[in-house]
């Protein structure tokens, strides 16, 4: 069975699958020797045992299936972040948005575009075999970091195993292997073993300010939540990421003469310098990550600047430090006669703490297990959309796209070889059956 996109085709073998030896990657991706806080490796064995009877011989049939499908994902990667998708350009945003439904489309999904201020965002649903069970929800972005015209001088190239280019790895290959993992169940035959809803928003890389909405709208009622985001460079998955705010600070001051009549006027720009000195102290406080990401103002050399602004990107190891943090940018005043401080939130993601146990950790360990594969996770410094999730308690799981590195720099790459161990995991954990992930209400 052959399972169409708009610029690839994902096609297996007509004959049937010969059970081959379970495929073990070529390098490892994770470290085996981390083991996370309450996990019983008799508990790992049950589970291995339980995902492999869950659908007898699927582990076979999904490894051999996905090495054939590994070169068309490849490709889809390729394609993908040749179509130049920078947060903001809503018409190459709207563009993509329309391949990637064309795509998700032919692996049976029922697309819903969804209009957002700077670009489309996406929600597709799956039916599943068992109808009556909570869905299952993954969260992903097709805007990049990138400007337009990044690939003239850096087109989507591959050497020595790895295929890189811009936003290659953040996160058009988490896309391409969702839809692999689609396209090697629908060749099967099968369908997931529960409804599947998926969430592609259109400005992940600026917080989703808008794109949250559709997030928080599909949460309720979630068995579990995973993300697409890339995942350590190790190949760990993400188990837990800090939060992030941006807030705008605006300075007005008042403008004149630089040479005339200096003393009338009021500096925005001396004023917003000194009001960002004294909030670098704030990186000093526990659990508190600053980065000043942008500064504009002024007009000319000989004009008292009116106005000024910075974009600040901070970033929360706790709830605790995000809310002191933000309380006390709230509470800025000005430092000199005559200039006036705003502060702004951009938008805004929870922290999503660390959790002891995760036996949704401890189910994806297992089915990679009986796929032959070594997954492990570990909290990542990054924020995303899984915080939403995360920060709520529900069941969730980052870090599930492609194994490589350098997202948001030059060097941005996926490895090609670990595509085929990555689309037979997704496609496991769309098929097999969850395992209880929350302990049932007492009394």
């Amino acid at each position: 069975m052959a399972v169409s996109t708009a610029s690839t085709t994902f096609t297996a073998p007509t004959a049937p699958v010969t059970p081959t030896a379970p495929v073990t990657p070529t390098a490892s991706v994770t470290p085996t020797a981390s083991v996370t806080p309450g996990f019983s490796l008799q508990g790992e064995a049950d589970g291995q045992a339980m995902a492999t009877a869950a659908l007898p011989g699927l582990p076979r049939a999904l490894s051999a299936r996905a090495r054939t499908l590994a070169g068309a994902v490849r490709r889809r990667c390729a394609d993908l972040a040749r179509m130049e998708s920078p947060s903001g350009d809503a018409p190459r945003l709207d563009a993509l948005a329309e391949e990637l439904v064309a795509g998700f489309e032919a692996t049976g999904a029922v697309a819903r575009r969804e209009p957002g201020p700077a670009g489309d965002h996406l929600v597709l649903t799956w039916a599943g075999e068992d109808e009556s069970l909570a869905h299952l929800l993954v969260v992903g972005h097709h805007d990049t970091v990138w400007p337009a015209g990044t690939l003239a001088d850096w087109p989507v190239t591959e050497q020595d195993g790895l295929l890189s280019g811009p936003g290659v790895l953040d996160m058009k290959a988490g896309l391409a292997l969702l839809e692999g993992a689609f396209a090697l169940l629908a060749d099967l035959g099968r369908r997931p073993h529960r409804p599947v809803r998926l969430v592609v928003v259109s400005d992940e890389e600026v917080g989703s300010p808008d794109g949250k909405r559709l997030v928080e709208r599909q949460l309720p009622g979630a068995a579990a939540v995973l993300g697409l985001e890339p995942p350590h460079p190790d190949g760990r998955l993400k188990t837990a990421r800090r939060g992030s705010t941006r807030v705008l600070l605006t300075v007005t001051g008042r403008e004149a003469h630089a040479g005339l009549n200096a003393a009338e006027g009021t500096s925005a720009v001396d004023e917003l310098v000194d009001q960002l000195v004294a909030v670098r102290g704030l990186a000093c406080q526990p659990g508190t990550e600053l980065n000043t990401g942008r500064i504009s103002g002024g007009s000319r050399a000989n004009v008292i600047a009116g106005r000024a602004e910075a974009e600040l990107g901070l970033r929360f190891a706790t709830p605790e430090a995000q809310r002191r943090t933000l309380d006390h940018l709230a509470q800025l005043t000005a430092l000199r006669p005559g200039a006036r401080v705003r502060t702004e939130v951009l938008s805004s993601r929870p922290a999503w703490p660390e959790r002891s146990g995760n036996p949704l950790l401890r189910h994806v360990r297992s089915l990679a297990a009986a796929l032959g594969q070594q997954v492990d996770g570990a909290p990542a410094g990054g924020a995303g959309d899984t915080n939403i999730a995360g920060a709520r308690g529900l069941p969730t799981l980052d870090g599930l796209g492609a194994v490589g590195a350098g997202p948001h720099a030059r060097h941005e790459h996926i490895r090609v070889d670990q595509l085929a161990p990555r689309i037979a995991l997704l496609a496991a954990l769309l098929a097999v059956p969850l395992p209880r992930l929350r302990e049932r209400p007492k009394g």
